[in-house]
């Protein structure tokens, strides 16, 4: 279960798949912070609820390490929900984004409170 970080009426989140990625046969893929996921909403508005909905991590509680050596981690994993061409469909993340997402999506980051 993954929160989500906006104010769609969603809560938790239940990741079933990944978008955009290529793999190996029988092999799970891995995501990181600005990857598209299929996600699922187990808690929140019953309208979202029982549906398929593509979603962007935006946080990792896993540390990842950036190009200039600096370790990032988060406090929670948080995602946000979007359509399929990465508008986002509400108004307000709360939280900060990872410079990661920003540069992916930049309609993301145009929301967002502060990015990291």
């Amino acid at each position: 279960m993954i929160n989500c970080a906006d104010n769609t009426g969603a809560k938790n989140l239940y990741i079933i798949s990944m978008k955009r990625t290529k793999g190996r046969l029988n092999r799970l893929p891995t995501g990181g912070m600005g990857d598209m996921v299929m996600a699922t909403v187990k808690k929140g508005k019953p309208e979202l609820r029982k549906k398929v909905h593509p979603a962007v991590v935006i946080q990792q509680r896993k540390s990842c390490q950036r190009k200039d050596g600096a370790i990032l981690n988060f406090e929670d994993n948080m995602e946000v929900i979007v359509k399929n061409d990465g508008e986002i469909k509400s108004f307000v993340i709360t939280g900060p984004v990872a410079k990661e997402g920003a540069d992916l999506w930049p309609r993301i980051a145009s929301n967002a409170g502060s990015t990291t």
